[in-house]
């Protein structure tokens, strides 16, 4: 873990606290299924224990954490079934917030897409990979508002936030496939095209499927 002390902040410790275990998780700095003690994390950021309890509330309510009765809280673990089922979410969410996107591009939409596009590429080339997904989660969020639709974009973000869990875990790879789907996707978006939108969209995801699942599937034995 990296020293992070969370005490003199002055936004709410709560928020501070989910915050930075949701990051530690998301970057496999705390493992799946690795048990997590309200004393030491405490310790480690600095703060009192009533932070972290009720952190782990918000987390075990997002399922990042998995907490049982009498046992305690761990990191919830992503099998590949739960990947497979967001992934089918995605598409429908995601293809549809492109073909929106497309057809309510305006200005401040496109060069808010061309920024992040332009920081992926530069994190990408420099092999900064928490960054590359902290930046994957930022563009999609970011079609999600060009869409205009509230209701849409309640739906993104927590979903989002599960999938750079599982980008997070394939982003070495992922990365610059990533990085020329989105430009692709953009173009598509900024062209105010939105058959192809959202075609590139459902694309991009059935690629990101497919990284996925070589990720985690387990290797045969030599003598198969």
């Amino acid at each position: 873990m990296t020293d992070f002390t969370l005490g003199a902040a002055h936004r709410t410790l709560r928020d501070e606290v989910t915050a930075e275990l949701r990051r530690r998780i998301l970057a496999g700095e705390l493992a799946q299924g690795e048990r997590l003690v309200e004393d030491r994390l405490a310790a480690a950021l600095g703060v009192s224990r009533n932070p972290v309890r009720e952190s782990i509330r918000v987390l075990a309510a997002e399922g990042f954490i998995q907490v049982v009765p009498r046992i305690g809280a761990t990191v919830a673990r992503l099998s590949a079934e739960e990947g497979e089922e967001l992934f089918d979410v995605r598409m429908a969410v995601e293809g549809l917030a492109a073909r929106l996107a497309a057809r309510k591009r305006g200005s401040a939409s496109a060069i808010r897409l061309r920024q992040v596009l332009d920081q992926a590429k530069e994190a990408v080339e420099s092999g900064r990979l928490e960054e590359v997904a902290d930046l994957n989660t930022a563009f999609h969020l970011a079609v999600g508002e060009a869409a205009g639709n509230s209701y849409l974009a309640l739906m993104m973000k927590p979903m989002l936030q599960r999938a750079q869990w599982i980008f997070s875990q394939t982003a070495a790879v992922r990365g610059p496939h990533s990085w020329q789907e989105h430009l692709s996707l953009w173009e598509a978006i900024e062209a105010g095209d939105e058959d192809e939108a959202q075609a590139r969209a459902v694309a991009h995801v059935a690629a990101a499927r497919r990284s996925f699942l070589t990720a985690t599937r387990e290797p045969k034995p030599a003598n198969d």
